[in-house]
């Protein structure tokens, strides 16, 4: 298995190269975060080695030490803390390191958890750091690695062995890149498992991990649907206070995402019931419901990533009514529409509800994606109004 280039190398070699602002890398496990980290570094830290755990329960200056910050050079060191987030103290030592080091080296921190996750008597670090969130490989990051000057790039083409490998196998990079069923159905299975048996008692005081467990497996069946706290609730046996703690905990862990309804100026809206997705649409059995998760998880992927690059604030959203008219995305862009999407595998009639809620929330575009439509290179933003577009070409103009 060859290793690529990713867009996150050049991410944060030109954050390293500009900021002195840590590097916080967020994402889900296994999907490359310590491999890029790595492939920056000057030197790695890792909280799981007991070597350089010892080295970091010395302190900051134990740190530096071990490092050679003393040390006159050309460039900067980059020093890399993976799994320091596991420490009860890890943002404090991090304060004291970056008070003092800040000038010496540059510092990316990442591990298997969302660094965002709170630990009381922890100090803060605001304006001490930038979050990159990291996803899985996607269309736009098979068609170019290169960093972004704007949020909307021209089309470009995708070999067809990278389009089928991303619906066959998913866009994590073991599987990804290795194109082998019978490992991508084991590795599935062991990522599930280390996020039920590992994750969870890390970041958790969970008493009932079994329900938990199946907990991860019924929402493993229910990617692109609407969620019913209470429903859950039941059929789980536990409190609908406990169905949303422990999806909210799902989240902070990467294994899915929640999408919220839009509501501002839309007659009849929906405002409540949020849309699950999981992170890895190459299990999902329900071809409807692969293809929308496949087009969420770009869309959040780009949503993300503008964001995290200061191109604006970014929120994926979705649109129902009472009526039960629905559009699967809405993109906003800092607090307004900016466009619709909704999702198709075969059919290419155009969806009535597309024009009726463009017209309520006055988005720019509005796509209907098919995905078993062949690359067409034509930029699809030129278009305002309602147009069919093939997803190769939608999605290779985003991150």
């Amino acid at each position: 298995m060859m290793p690529r280039p990713r867009l996150y190398d050049h991410m944060l070699e030109g954050h390293l190269a500009q900021h002195r602002q840590m590097a916080f890398v967020s994402g889900p496990r296994q999907v490359g975060k310590t491999t890029t980290c790595r492939r920056l570094s000057t030197a790695y830290l890792n909280w799981d080695s007991t070597d350089d755990r010892r080295i970091i329960l010395r302190g900051p200056e134990a740190v530096a030490r071990h490092i050679g910050l003393a040390e006159l050079r050309e460039r900067l060191p980059v020093v890399v803390f993976d799994e320091l987030h596991k420490d009860r103290k890890w943002k404090n030592f991090l304060k004291g390191f970056f008070d003092v080091q800040a000038d010496r080296a540059r510092i990316i921190v990442t591990g298997s958890s969302r660094l965002d996750i709170t630990r009381r008597g922890s100090d803060s670090l605001m304006g001490r750091y930038f979050l990159f969130r990291m996803h899985p490989w996607s269309v736009g990051e098979c068609a170019r690695q290169t960093m972004p000057d704007s949020e909307v790039r021209p089309p470009t083409s995708i070999s067809d062995a990278d389009w089928l490998a991303l619906i066959e196998h998913g866009g994590f990079p073991e599987p990804f890149l290795k194109r082998d069923q019978r490992f991508t159905r084991r590795w599935r299975v062991l990522r599930r498992d280390q996020l039920t048996k590992e994750d969870l008692r890390e970041v958790s005081r969970l008493q009932d991990l079994a329900a938990m467990e199946i907990l991860a497996l019924i929402l493993a069946e229910q990617s692109a649907q609407q969620l019913v706290y209470s429903r859950l609730s039941r059929e789980i046996g536990i409190a609908v206070d406990t169905a949303r703690r422990w999806i909210d905990l799902l989240v902070r862990l990467h294994y899915g995402f929640l999408v919220r309804p839009w509501f501002k100026h839309v007659s009849k809206s929906l405002r409540k019931e949020p849309k699950w997705f999981l992170r890895d649409w190459s299990g999902i059995e329900d071809v409807g419901a692969r293809a929308e998760t496949f087009v969420a998880c770009h869309l959040l992927k780009a949503a993300e990533g503008w964001t995290d690059l200061g191109l604006g604030n970014f929120e994926l959203r979705y649109l129902r009514d009472k009526l039960k008219r629905e559009i699967d995305f809405l993109m906003v862009r800092d607090g307004k529409p900016w466009f619709l999407v909704e999702v198709k595998n075969g059919d290419g009639k155009l969806s009535d509800s597309l024009g009726f809620f463009q017209d309520q929330t006055r988005a720019r575009h509005a796509f209907q994606v098919v995905l078993d439509r062949p690359f067409a290179a034509v930029d699809c933003f030129t278009r305002t109004d309602p147009v069919v577009v093939p997803a190769r070409t939608f999605l290779s103009q985003l991150l």
